[in-house]
């Protein structure tokens, strides 16, 4: 069991874990990434995509996916932890806590700040998890998005 830096000869793997965790997500439809664009999201000229991989028996098997984010209020950069999957058949064995506590330890090194993500409502296992490393809920916050037709639509509104 290891978990260690994403490689190039890693994005295969990383994008069908991608497409994995968006089937369990309930919006299989959602992941459109392409081996392409994360590679280039990762290796390119300027990478602003980071993340790590769990390997067992040289097989990949989980993945986190993250980028800096900045808070204002504490002055510093963060983490914020795009995905995190680890295969059901290799959930319970360490590898979701160490790759979580990998980013941590990325964060206290570096001297971040925060690790920040977000979970679905209904997804109680991970939520559990997530407890029980200490994380708390900002409940008091509401997400907002802009994509496809509705970005393009306010990109353009100039009045």
């Amino acid at each position: 069991m290891t978990v260690r830096p994403i490689r190039p000869d890693d994005v295969p793997a990383v994008v069908g874990l991608v497409r994995e965790l968006a089937e369990y997500e309930k919006a299989p439809q959602e992941a459109r990434m392409t081996e392409e664009q994360l590679s280039a999201a990762l290796f390119g000229e300027a990478p602003a995509l980071f993340g790590h991989v769990a390997e067992v028996r040289g097989d990949v098997v989980g993945m986190a996916l993250w980028f800096l984010n900045f808070s204002t209020w504490r002055g510093t950069h963060g983490i914020y932890l795009e995905d995190l999957y680890v295969q059901p058949q290799h959930r319970g064995s360490g590898l979701g806590r160490e790759l979580l506590r990998t980013l941590a330890d990325l964060c206290v090194h570096r001297g971040y700040r925060r690790l920040e993500w977000w979970v679905l409502d209904w997804n109680t296992p991970s939520i559990e998890f997530y407890r029980a490393v200490g994380a708390v809920p900002m409940d008091e916050w509401t997400v907002f998005r802009l994509t496809d037709e509705a970005l393009s639509t306010f990109a353009a509104d100039r009045r």
